[in-house]
């Protein structure tokens, strides 16, 4: 009995060791000081429990690697824009499919609930998300069925929306980033239930950078929705009787990083799919198109002769003939129409061309830059207040642009922050970056450190001209508005232009239900400017991974 009542004691003394044990050197523990970390105390406070980034609404998963950018076919456009370069690119997520107009026409929605067109001061907000579906005309075509009815009609829910401008891609994947954080917050009970639903209005909206930086300031200052009291979320006190962990932060993993389009060396690595093929030829860019071998048909037996992407076949022919059709449409298809490639990406050839992020210029400086690899860094930071709080934009304070098109769009909305370039606080000694606007940064050879007037290359630059128009002499058109509101649009009327290149057009890539073969290559490229839109260009929506290169974290090393 004795010896029993022994081991006993040892027992409960061993477990008493090893639970003081664990609390010392457990998880939650700082390796640093040896500090609590979440202690109940107070003190630094950080998910240490987290598992990983998971993809958001609509995205997959594009695990990074290295690749050989450029084109394999020949080069019968004769402009050498693309030649082959060696690039990474770091682990990513990329939309399943082409933004559908039933995606969009959600984003209308919002639009219009929150800035009523019809008031005067929100109308131009409105006017200048919705496509243009003008696009669909043609001088020698009747195409009045899809001006009409393919944004909104539901036969063409899953289609991909065209019409949209490259700005208004940006601002479609801001307004989804906000969307998604504001859902991630009220599921982790930070924001009160339904409030995106029932307490939002032009004056109380919720943005993830606003809630980051003044959280008390979303939804106009409104705190009774992010008020513990009025979530599900407990109230955690210190014993100094202070409250922890009311908001989230970044330290808590809740919030994720930003929708956005994809760079064009992303985009370019996604649509080959180089996953689950490791041969030599491959590997130094010898794959033609998203899918395997060399031809547009597939080669499997059930499917034998069926098209793998909706292209236009011929002259005449954008879909084959009636009964036994080629690829199944004549215009653009519903998505996912058409097998998706070793990433499970659908149409990263055909259907509609997409939107990348990049500012074109015909060379690609993989001298410079063979990691994440993209023109158009621009950076700008918050601006503060004389208090040191950020500046968050009101009702009265709506930026609006007017493009050289004419059309009108808001530069910024209500609780958003004021932007302002980066200046010398953030650029005095550095090596990495010494300007806000990197977009010019090593775009062409010596002529561009010249003025380009008439072909004369031997003036200096003048201090008035951007160092893209001393390259590339694009035309200036001038928009401007008289005294009645009315615009005065003043077309560039010289002869002496040579070239389309300018700071605002964008790389746009694979091809479209409209073009031939050739453009399914998925190194092609093309720009367009980024206010205009077309019939045949669309775009889908990326977002960088954060953490571990790969989602299986006891892979298999080669």
């Amino acid at each position: 009995m004795k010896n029993v009542l022994t081991i006993k004691l040892l027992l409960v003394l061993a477990i008493a060791v090893t639970a003081v044990g664990c609390k010392r050197s457990g998880s939650n523990s700082s390796r640093a000081t040896g500090w609590d970390i979440n202690s109940r105390d107070g003190g630094f406070q950080y998910n240490t429990s987290f598992k990983g980034q998971e993809a958001g609404p609509g995205l997959v998963f594009v695990e990074g690697g290295t690749f050989t950018m450029g084109k394999v076919q020949d080069d019968v456009m004769h402009d050498w824009n693309n030649t082959p370069n060696q690039q990474h690119v770091q682990s990513f997520y990329m939309d399943e499919t082409e933004v559908t107009n039933l995606m969009y026409l959600e984003y209308l929605d919002w639009i219009k609930r929150i800035y009523p067109p019809t008031e005067e001061n929100f109308r131009a907000i409105y006017d200048g998300v919705l496509p243009d579906t003008l696009v669909w005309r043609n001088r020698l075509g009747y195409n009045e069925v899809m001006t009409e009815n393919y944004l909104r009609h539901p036969g063409y829910a899953e289609y991909p929306v065209v019409g949209v401008s490259w700005i208004q891609a940006v601002e479609f994947a801001n307004w989804r980033s906000d969307r998604v954080n504001e859902a991630n917050l009220e599921e982790a009970g930070y924001i009160a239930r339904d409030a995106k639903l029932n307490s939002v209005s032009s004056d109380a909206t919720f943005n993830t950078d606003t809630y980051i930086n003044a959280p008390t300031q979303v939804y106009g200052g409104n705190d009774s929705i992010t008020d513990p009291n009025n979530t599900r979320r407990r109230v955690q006190t210190t014993a100094a009787g202070d409250t922890i962990n009311v908001y989230a932060t970044r330290e808590t993993g809740i919030i994720s990083p930003k929708y956005r389009l994809p760079t064009e060396t992303e985009w370019e690595y996604a649509a080959l799919g180089l996953t689950s093929i490791r041969s030599y030829n491959v590997y130094r860019g010898r794959k033609k198109y998203p899918w395997d071998g060399q031809y547009t048909r597939s080669g499997k037996r059930k499917v034998r002769g069926d098209q793998l992407a909706n292209f236009k076949q011929g002259k005449g022919d954008y879909g084959g003939i009636a009964g036994w059709s080629d690829d199944g449409a004549d215009i653009t298809n519903a998505v996912k129409s058409y097998e998706p490639n070793d990433f499970g990406l659908y149409d990263m050839a055909g259907n509609v061309a997409e939107w990348v992020a990049d500012v074109y210029r015909p060379i690609v400086d993989d001298e410079f830059s063979d990691f994440n690899y993209y023109r158009g860094n621009v950076y700008t930071k918050n601006e503060l207040n004389e208090d040191g709080t950020v500046r968050i934009v009101t009702s009265d304070e709506i930026k609006f642009d007017t493009l050289p098109n004419g059309d009108v769009i808001a530069r910024n909305l209500p609780g958003e922050i004021h932007q302002v370039p980066v200046d010398e606080d953030e650029t005095y000694l550095r090596t990495n970056f010494d300007t806000s606007d990197n977009r010019n940064y090593r775009d062409g050879d010596r002529r561009s450190s010249r003025d380009y007037r008439d072909g004369d290359f031997s003036q200096t630059s003048s201090s008035t001209d951007t160092h893209t128009r001393q390259m590339y002499n694009s035309p200036k058109h001038n928009v401007e508005t008289d005294s009645t509101g009315a615009l005065i649009r003043e077309y560039d009327r010289s002869d002496k232009r040579t070239s389309l290149i300018n700071d605002e057009v964008r790389v746009y890539k694979g091809g479209s239900w409209k073009d031939r073969e050739y453009w399914l290559d998925p190194a092609q490229r093309r720009y367009f400017p980024q206010n205009m839109a077309t019939d045949y260009i669309g775009f889908r929506c990326a977002m960088s991974r954060v953490g571990s290169k790969s989602e299986n974290k006891n892979k298999k090393k080669n």
